[in-house]
């Protein structure tokens, strides 16, 4: 009985990449949690948010509803304001995580006879997003300005340019300067996925965009809230008109819903704390030893200088047999296995944090080059 299903979880298991759910009670030292900044854990924080939420006794514990029904909340459309204005955008709509909003932002944009041009190394929530659209889908090389040109010559109707300012897997940053000015010779729109650059890039941890000062060049930036800010939820920016758009065609924000007012507390005083830049300095300074102390074996980097740091090992059984081994001793670092990246690109993606310490980045390195 439902032996389709059987087979398929039988070849993952033969190639050992079955995804199976962990959960461990041993206290390991994070180097795999998007928490880049520590305001999961942050005392202070939660301080906050119970503070607030005291100051709130009049909202309901759950939303209710979706936010064009019963879920709406006037907090929630000043909290959209508030976090528009930190970025310098004009506005912005919240959506229930990341995946929700790069779905719902891309199925909704483009239609039939328009052009998503996609970089080739997108997040699975931007592909599904590109593929439940109606325009036509191109893919170029990662990072590479020859071959989104050559796509951009053969685009037609509207045209979206797709790119994540720092990709999740490999940890390098997009050269935006120049994808927006390849955007503008050729009157495209460009969307720009933000969620690893929140918290990490820029001395603000704004992201890449303000950094680069590209705010009015860009269509629509995406930032997520489950991984430096340690809550959950996202929001689209852009124009008031993207946000009035998104609210009458992306699926994935009428359907469901809202996100509960504890959420949104949660978001406001993540975004309160962002403004100290005290843990995004610590966040850099780790960066910075991390890549000065992997020298003997920084050819097995991808080369990167956020937080994420990807150690290329090929094969899922050895990349797994090498992750296991750090977890014998106390390192939690995950085994980044095909077919989520390609096969030969099987990886360790380390990921730093604020709160990593001086001797636990020098020891993880170390029991690495012992491997």
């Amino acid at each position: 009985m439902h032996s389709f299903l059987t087979d398929k979880l039988d070849k993952r298991t033969k190639d050992n990449s079955l995804r199976i759910l962990k959960s461990s009670d041993r206290k390991l030292m994070d180097f795999s949690s998007n928490d880049y900044l520590g305001y999961a854990r942050s005392e202070d924080l939660k301080m906050k948010i119970a503070a607030e939420l005291k100051n709130q006794p009049h909202y309901l514990l759950g939303a209710t509803g979706s936010r064009l029904l019963s879920g709406n909340l006037a907090y929630a459309e000043d909290l959209e304001k508030e976090i528009a204005k930190i970025h310098r955008a004009d506005a912005g709509l919240i959506f229930n995580s990341g995946y929700d909003a790069n779905l719902g932002l891309l199925s909704s944009v483009a239609q039939k006879g328009d052009t998503l041009i996609c970089d080739e190394l997108l997040h699975a929530s931007l592909i599904d997003g590109a593929r439940l659209s109606n325009a036509n889908r191109f893919i170029f090389k990662h990072n590479d300005l020859n071959s989104l040109t050559q796509k951009l010559k053969n685009a037609k109707g509207n045209i979206f340019i797709v790119t994540e300012s720092v990709y999740s897997m490999d940890g390098d940053i997009a050269p935006l300067k120049e994808i927006s000015a390849l955007a503008k010779k050729y009157n495209a729109h460009l969307i720009v996925d933000e969620a690893h650059a929140l918290g990490v890039i820029g001395d603000d941890g704004l992201g890449l965009v303000q950094k680069l000062g590209l705010e009015k060049d860009v269509l629509a930036r995406v930032f997520t809230f489950g991984k430096a800010l340690g809550c959950h939820g996202a929001i689209v920016l852009g124009s008031k008109n993207l946000r009035s758009y998104l609210i009458n065609f992306a699926r994935s924000f009428i359907y469901t819903t809202a996100l509960p007012f504890h959420s949104l507390v949660a978001i406001k005083m993540a975004y309160q704390n962002i403004k100290g830049k005290v843990d995004i300095q610590k966040l850099k300074v780790n960066i910075f030893l991390f890549n000065s102390i992997k020298t003997d074996i920084s050819h097995q980097f991808i080369e990167s200088e956020t937080a994420i740091q990807s150690l290329i090992i090929s094969g899922n059984d050895a990349c797994k047999l090498l992750s296991n081994k750090l977890l014998r001793n106390n390192f939690d670092v995950k085994a980044i296995l095909s077919p989520t990246v390609p096969e030969g690109k099987e990886r360790l993606r380390i990921c730093l944090h604020a709160y990593n310490t001086i001797q636990e980045i020098e020891a993880l390195v170390q029991k690495i080059k012992e491997n």
